[in-house]
């Protein structure tokens, strides 16, 4: 059975802008960044110039402009100390929570309807969502909040909380290395029910052991994204 959230979204589907353009038909790559890819060695993931030019290596063998894919994915990619356990022995973060997109860097994102800026925060360490933005939105009666991580630090620095965004604004661009959490240029986008208190931030990636907690608070955005197959 589909959650209220899902069936909500559902009946607006049709209506929503593209966070990212794509022209029509265009393929986007699905990237597998699990356990499971061979080709993610330790020593490509050891270094942010070594893994960009890995993604775009497989963005230019499928003649692909972006990659997308990610969500309830368990990665092998967190190996900075945030997403350490916090004790030896303690099982680290490693499951994500949103769907990220991988592309060039100064890529528009844009607002796929209207809300109001609700938080932004540079979470500047590494590994973190680097510049991000968090919005408010409501449909029928049902408030929610999308979050738009790795972004440039100047979509950041001209807003207010509060703030009124409309259907299709120009929010953000994809930020480069220094800007981001040193991660290859993409976004991370995620749906999230409760902020439970937070501003400018909400975990992205969580415990196996937690995840299905994380998953109720945190619904697939390809809802809203539309671009996986379903």
């Amino acid at each position: 059975m589909e959650s209220p959230f899902s069936n909500i979204v559902r009946r607006y589907q049709s209506t929503f802008h593209p966070v990212v353009k794509t022209e029509p038909g265009e393929k986007m790559l699905s990237l597998n960044l699990t356990e499971q890819n061979r080709q993610l060695s330790n020593e490509v993931l050891a270094d942010t110039g070594r893994f960009s030019g890995w993604i775009n290596q497989q963005l230019e063998s499928a003649g692909c402009r972006y990659a997308i894919g990610g969500y309830g994915e368990k990665r092998k990619v967190y190996q900075t100390p945030l997403f350490a356990a916090e004790r030896p022995g303690e099982e680290p973060r490693t499951v994500h929570l949103g769907v990220d997109i991988w592309g060039p860097a100064g890529t528009p994102v844009y607002a796929f309807m209207g809300g109001m800026v609700h938080s932004f925060a540079y979470n500047a360490q590494d590994g973190d969502y680097g510049a991000t933005i968090v919005l408010l939105h409501q449909l029928d009666g049902l408030a929610f909040y999308t979050l738009y991580g790795h972004l440039s630090l100047k979509d950041i620095q001209t807003l207010s909380a509060g703030q009124y965004i409309i259907f299709g604004q120009p929010i953000g661009h994809f930020g480069p290395p220094s800007e981001n959490g040193n991660w290859p240029p993409h976004l991370h986008f995620q749906v999230i029910l409760d902020m439970e208190l937070k501003e400018g931030d909400y975990p992205g990636v969580c415990r196996w052991s937690e995840k299905e907690k994380y998953f109720s608070n945190c619904p697939d955005p390809n809802l809203i994204l539309q671009l996986l197959p379903t």
